[in-house]
């Protein structure tokens, strides 16, 4: 009897802490990750989540042919590098950071609309044993009209 009281109070915690986490990685996402945008506008969206070392995630968004975007990816600080992927539909690499130093953001035109999937993955530095780092790793997108 004492456990199905204790489980609807868990749970409540549960989404309250990770409500919390939410607010602080959408905080984050504006303070470090809005800036990198810029002359682009910011499309409105925040993407934030946090993830652990060896981690990955995967966001699919569409873009569009008369428009220049900038795509910009940011992790808290005690987090190794942030790798990330674009992948157009037929899983062809459009860009990969890993190839230019890690870099936190990528500009494109693309010659027709398409959806494309960002694959953001977390690097280890960490032992075996260690514990892994995590933090908030926020994604984020700015858009030019063409001139």
């Amino acid at each position: 009897m004492r456990l199905i009281k204790t489980i609807p109070v868990i749970a409540i915690l549960v989404f309250a802490f990770s409500g919390s986490i939410d607010a602080q990685c959408k905080a984050f996402a504006k303070k470090e990750c809005l800036p990198e945008l810029q002359p682009y506008t910011h499309d409105g969206n925040y993407h934030a989540a946090v993830l652990v070392e060896g981690e990955e995630a995967e966001l699919y968004k569409t873009f569009y042919s008369d428009m220049e975007y900038r795509v910009s990816i940011v992790g808290e600080s005690k987090l190794p590098a942030i790798e990330f992927k674009v992948l157009d539909i037929n899983k062809n690499v459009l860009y990969s950071n890993k190839d230019k130093d890690f870099a936190s953001t990528w500009d494109f035109k693309l010659q027709a609309s398409q959806q494309l999937k960002i694959v953001v993955k977390v690097s280890s530095f960490n032992k075996p044993g260690d514990t892994p780092a995590s933090g908030c790793v926020a994604i984020m997108f700015g858009f030019k009209m063409k001139k």
